[in-house]
């Protein structure tokens, strides 16, 4: 039996903490693929503009949800248990999921098809903003400190993997079902493959064992977790992931989210290619996570936040001015994609770790969670809108800048901050 744990616990905590991100990210990609398919069929046929306003507000309502979600559900895993907390954010993606899947349209239901819609998209945005520090703070619990950032890495490796399974999926439904057809029913089914996979994790989670850290805290009767006593007792520790996650995240979203826009509106490639370009960055930074994740275990954090800090800071305008300059040619374009990658995974492969090694037991999950979904709502999810508002202004170049500067902003932080590997609290 013991055997048995050892090979096999690992993996199964692993996916189990990880697997959330991928339905998340599976979700984000689906619903914002699809919305020109089932915009016409959930809203009034009067104009497929406000049709699509229509979707997008909703979609905009789920991602505000994110900080309370990170508020409530953070509290529930620091007083119930990882497990528990792990369990309720997957069960409402799947709710929201299959609900999104089953709405009937507006023509035979009429304001209920948008409303049980904004419904979906509010449980999900519960779900999605306490699925981060929980999942953050499981596998930053479990590993040993000799593999903990190895271990935390794989949270942005699902992350990745759902954005790939989205748009395979968007790849693979185009070339086998009509638009017509897609517009019809089509549309439904990423949100019914989003319900399944939801509930393989439901059950992989439900095998999960709960961590050492949260069994001591509760044991030794530890504070209760509170939004009130994360401000007041641990105020640095709250600045200091606010001051971190705002550069990391603005570059995330720079090179993983919009670039694929860029790609399209400013270098002048297809959308073929330039989904092409990203699908195979976004497959080789996934495999990077872990082995940048096992080198910050053995050389610290810190000094791989301040690589990505200089490297964006310094990088940045020149990266994304050659970018637009590619001429058209695809491998060019994937490489110097890729340079931007490789530094931000300084960021991305151990941002959960960091954050979870600042924080004791009784509060990490809350303190994991609501000060980054508050600087991800903040510089994150506006990052695309920024970019397209410089364009929009013709000073495009304004968003290289923008992003060099957060990240100069956090470098900062960096450099202050001490290496959370050698004074982490977990375990402490």
């Amino acid at each position: 039996m013991m055997v048995e744990t050892k090979l096999h616990t690992p993996i199964r905590s692993i996916l189990g903490a990880s697997g959330g991100n991928l339905v998340e990210w599976y979700d984000w990609y689906a619903y914002s693929a699809f919305t020109l398919y089932f915009a016409p069929a959930l809203f009034p046929k009067s104009d497929p503009t406000a049709q699509l306003l229509s979707a997008a507000a909703i979609f905009a309502v789920g991602f505000v949800m994110r900080p309370l979600g990170a508020w409530i559900m953070g509290v529930y895993a620091d007083r119930h248990g990882r497990k528990a907390g792990l369990t309720l954010s997957v069960t409402l993606m799947c709710v929201g999921s299959l609900l999104i899947a089953v709405t009937p349209p507006f023509a035979s239901v009429g304001l209920l098809a948008p409303a049980m819609l904004l419904l979906a998209r509010l449980m999900q945005g519960l779900s999605v903003g306490g699925e981060y520090g929980a999942s953050a703070t499981y596998l930053s619990e479990i590993a040993t400190s000799r593999h903990r950032g190895f271990y935390s890495s794989f949270q942005y490796v699902t992350l990745i993997a759902g954005q790939l399974v989205a748009l395979c999926l968007l790849l693979l439904l185009q070339a086998v079902l009509t638009p017509a057809e897609l517009e019809a029913w089509g549309w439904r089914i990423p949100f019914l493959i989003g319900g399944a996979l939801a509930i393989a994790v439901f059950f992989i989670r439900r095998r999960m064992e709960e961590t050492r850290d949260f069994t001591e805290a509760k044991a030794e009767g530890a504070p209760k977790s509170s939004g009130l006593a994360l401000f007041r007792d641990h105020p640095r520790a709250v600045a200091l992931v606010m001051g971190l996650t705002a550069g990391g995240t603005v570059a995330f979203y720079a090179y993983s989210i919009y670039m694929q826009k860029f790609l399209v509106n400013t270098a002048g490639f297809g959308r073929e290619t330039a989904t092409l370009i990203m699908a195979a960055a976004l497959f080789c930074y996934m495999l990077l996570q872990p082995a940048v994740g096992a080198l910050s275990d053995r050389i610290g954090r810190r000094p791989l936040l301040i690589a990505f800090g200089v490297l964006g800071a310094l990088g940045t305008v020149p990266l994304f001015r050659s970018i637009a300059g590619t001429g058209g040619h695809p491998l060019l374009a994937f490489a110097l994609v890729m340079c931007g990658l490789v530094a931000v995974s300084g960021y991305t492969a151990i941002n959960a770790v960091v954050k979870a090694e600042l924080f004791p037991a009784h509060i990490r999950a809350l303190g994991v969670a609501l000060p980054y979904a508050i600087a991800n709502a903040v510089f994150g999810g506006s990052a695309e809108y920024v970019a397209l508002l410089f364009k929009s202004l013709g000073a495009e170049q304004g968003f290289y800048w923008y992003v060099a500067g957060l990240i100069a902003v956090s470098l900062i932080v960096f450099v202050k901050m001490s290496d959370t590997r050698a004074r982490s609290t977990i375990g402490a």
